[in-house]
């Protein structure tokens, strides 16, 4: 499962249950989810420059 998705459901179940730690565990998990998509969108870009330039 996609760690921001998994991340936001551990967050509401942290929130749901006043469980403060997995709700901190849940946000973290689901901006380390967002950072690995920005840096496969940057490498996905960068992929794509070089193929460019190689035409």
């Amino acid at each position: 499962m996609d760690d921001r998705i998994e991340g936001k459901l551990k967050e509401g179940e942290g929130k749901l249950t006043g469980d403060k730690g997995t709700e901190a565990e849940g946000k973290a998990q689901s901006g380390l989810g967002k950072a690995k998509d920005a840096a496969g969108d940057v490498a996905d870009a960068a992929k794509d420059k070089v193929d460019d330039l190689k035409d």
